[in-house]
């Protein structure tokens, strides 16, 4: 069973989150989430745990307990939403009023 972790402080480690969740059974992986471009904890992660009963009480056990400062949100991860990719909005009937940008007028 794939559970969410959130409200994450920034110094909790996937080691810290392992520890955590394998006083409940069985704890197959860990991540924590960084932003791709500066690296920074976001502040969630995953944490898998093969048998679902331990992992349901991994939940009742850990959420909304404290964890370096900050009381933990745990749940079952829901399956991630497909995100539409496209460009941005523009068109209609303003933007063809708009002048278009110039090269400098010679005279």
């Amino acid at each position: 069973m794939n559970l969410y972790v959130g409200n994450l402080a920034r110094e909790v480690t996937e080691d810290d989150l392992r520890q955590a969740f394998e006083a409940y059974g069985e704890v197959s992986s860990v991540s924590l989430i960084k932003d791709k471009f500066s690296g920074e904890p976001r502040g969630f992660g995953f944490v898998e745990m093969p048998a679902k009963d331990q992992a349901i009480a991994a939940i009742n056990g850990l959420n909304g307990q404290e964890l370096k400062g900050r009381s933990l949100v745990v749940n079952e991860a829901r399956p991630r939403e497909e995100r539409r990719r496209g460009g941005g909005g523009g068109g209609g009937d303003r933007d063809r009023r708009k002048g278009g940008g110039g090269g400098r007028r010679s005279w």
